[in-house]
């Protein structure tokens, strides 16, 4: 899977940019298992860009972001009598966690740019 590409003016917006866009998959995920949680034979997926993420900060090469590659997993949660593996007390938990930390990148994203506003203010 793959989040879209952006062009960011500096490393740090496109952490944020990358960050952004992998939590908002990451809902769209869970809220395709949540809506299939009575799908006979349905498997539940995850998605992974942290690693992507991660991997772009150790190497600082932010350059690689611009791809959006990130990992969609499938869970090894156990499977039920319909053959449907959709956890719903694990997928309302990540929804809300996904949430939380949505706002936060989001805030980040905000507080930078009151910044640059403030900076090119002073000159």
């Amino acid at each position: 899977m793959s989040v879209p590409a952006y062009a960011a003016s500096d490393a740090v917006s496109a952490v944020l940019g990358f960050a952004l866009d992998g939590l908002s998959l990451r809902q769209r995920t869970i809220a395709d298992n949540l809506a299939n949680v009575d799908t006979p034979h349905f498997r539940a997926s995850v998605i992974d860009f942290e690693s992507a993420l991660s991997s772009a900060i150790d190497s600082r090469d932010t350059g690689s972001l611009r791809s959006g590659q990130v990992s969609s997993l499938a869970v090894d949660t156990p499977v039920g009598a319909n053959g449907n593996n959709v956890d719903l007390r694990k997928e309302t938990l990540a929804a809300m966690q996904s949430q939380f930390q949505y706002q936060m990148v989001s805030r980040a994203v905000t507080d930078r740019f009151d910044l640059v506003k403030t900076v090119a203010g002073a000159m």
